[in-house]
């Protein structure tokens, strides 16, 4: 079971400003997979779990007292959210926040034109990492360098390595 937060009865502009995460085009996806080809790179492909727990929240969100959890003393009083919660609307916006942030603490950077594409360089070699909300793909000339990646990410966030990639969105 999981606590959903009523984001359909958030309004723009009073409870939230921004919703907008940005996801990758399939466009995109099949140039990173085609560039990965040509350049002999291993592709891996990752999940994020818990993805929209993760976002640290940019508004002050309330949120009433959930059935089974009410306060006896204080019913009416509300939560004040430090997290992001599954059903708000910013929760895309915040976790890819944060996931962009940390790349970036990491000495990736953000591609110009695609905002869900992070490079980082590594001497001679490149890691490539592509995001689609909570899933991940990753290449790179040699596995010790996708093996960092995967241990970079663990050691941050609740991932679930799911080996070489054989099928990612329908490609």
């Amino acid at each position: 079971a999981r606590l959903v937060a009523r984001g359909y009865h958030q309004e723009e502009g009073i409870d939230f400003e921004e919703s907008f995460a940005p996801v990758a085009r399939l466009e995109s996806i099949r140039i990173f997979l085609a560039y990965a080809a040509h350049k002999n790179m291993v592709v891996y492909q990752m999940d994020m779990k818990t993805v929209f727990l993760n976002g640290n929240l940019q508004e002050n969100v309330y949120v009433s007292q959930p059935d089974g959890f009410v306060d006896p003393d204080n019913p009416n009083h509300v939560y004040k959210l430090k997290k992001a919660l599954y059903g708000l609307k910013q929760a895309p916006r915040a976790w890819y926040d944060m996931l962009s942030m940390f790349l970036l603490s990491q000495d990736f950077s953000k591609g110009s034109v695609d905002p869900t594409l992070f490079i980082k360089k590594n001497g001679n070699d490149l890691l490539l990492v592509q995001i689609y909300v909570d899933d991940i793909i990753f290449a790179a000339p040699t596995l010790e360098l996708c093996d960092l990646f995967n241990n970079l990410m663990c050691s941050k966030f609740k991932m679930s390595m799911m080996g070489k990639i054989s099928f990612f969105l329908g490609l």
